[in-house]
Formats: structure tokens, sequence, C-alpha cells
């Protein structure tokens, strides 16, 4: 049973989508041991506590730099036997001490589909209304590998909704979360769980 280790700093409605998923079993292989927060009043500390999670507040702001504060991140995953790392709405890029440690161990979802509307200062609303603002057609969410660049690692998962004529970007956040985040990330952490995740030229296949 492998542990999962949820680094979160908001609301956490990933995390709770991952909660629901292992309350339901369907995520097989693993099981959420830890739940990390950058922010002592993030409300994805109180939804862990109701699941009986163990959690562990590592306040970004008591850190001077993000090598720092990545160094105790790290620190504690490797306390807490960290199998795999899910970012679920974590608003800090973690320096390459941890991504080089965890290689392909730790994944993160992103509201859009990667290569469109990615990379560094594409978080939140400003993916969907970036989106809205180009017009496109379809837009979703992509489930990754996360490595020393932003949104830059191998893609596992994505899926895609419509967007509407009269769609605002908060409507189309909200479509995207409920109809894909909610419904891929857990998906994609139960496959690495199982094992049915390999890596080939920097690519991640899914065995079926």
């Amino acid at each position: 049973m492998k542990n999962i280790i949820v680094l979160v700093s908001g609301g956490g409605t990933n995390l709770q989508a991952l909660i629901d998923s292992q309350q339901r079993g369907d995520i097989k292989g693993g099981r959420i041991t830890c739940v990390i927060s950058s922010k002592p009043d993030a409300f994805a500390l109180e939804r862990a506590k109701k699941a009986g999670i163990p959690t562990v507040v590592l306040s970004r702001k008591e850190y001077s730099d993000s090598k720092s504060y990545s160094e105790a991140i790290l620190e504690e995953l490797n306390r807490q036997k960290a199998d795999l790392v899910v970012l679920a709405g974590f608003m800090t890029i973690l320096d390459e001490c941890v991504t080089k440690a965890y290689s392909y161990k730790i994944i993160n979802v992103h509201p859009a589909l990667i290569p469109s509307f990615c990379g560094e200062g594409f978080y939140g609303l400003k993916v969907h209304e970036r989106a809205l603002e180009y017009g496109v057609k379809i837009s979703g969410a992509t489930v990754h590998f996360v490595n020393e660049k932003a949104d830059a690692g191998a893609i596992i998962l994505q899926g895609a909704v419509d967007v509407l004529n009269d769609d605002t970007p908060e409507t189309l956040q909200r479509r995207i979360m409920e109809n894909v985040e909610w419904k891929l990330l857990p998906r994609a952490v139960s496959l690495f769980c199982e094992d049915r995740i390999s890596i080939r030229d920097g690519k991640a296949f899914v065995e079926e």
C-alpha cells in the first residue's frame, strides 16, 4: 500500500475529490497518509481532519526563500515515507531539490489542456480568463508529473469540456473542476498506485 502525501494551500476541493474517491474504494493500492499545507488557515486542513487524515503545516511565510522552504518540504516528505506526492491547489513552486528527489513521483492537475495556457503565472482564474480571451471552443484539465519547469512534466491524463458562448472564467472553472479535475486526479492517483503508468522517452503511458 503506497503512502500518498497531498500538498495544499487553499480550500481543498481537489483534496476532497481524492478523499471521496478513497472512501468509495476507487483508489487502489494506496491511501492518503498525510496532508501538508503551506498555510495554517487553509480550509483543506479541515477537510483532512474531518476524514481522519493527519496534517502538517509548513508555513511558506516562515521561510526566507523557495530553496529553504523546499528543503523543509523534502525533509517532511521523507519523514512521511512518501511514495506519491499530489499537488492539490498547492500554490508554491517547488525547488528542484524536491522534484529530483521525487522524480516521476509528484503529480499535479492543471486547469487547461497543456501545452495551452500553462507555465509560470498561469493559475486559478487567470487560466480561464486567457482561454476565454483567446476564444477557444474546448478547454479542460491535465494531470501531469511535476519536474523542474512549471507545467512541463509528462502528461498522464487529459479531459475536455465545451466552452459555452456565455461562459465567464468562474463558470468555466467550475465546469472543468466538476467534470474533469475531480474525476481525473483520483484516477491518475490510482493508476500510479497500481503501477499502471510507465515512462518511455520522457512520456507517460497508461497501461489499461
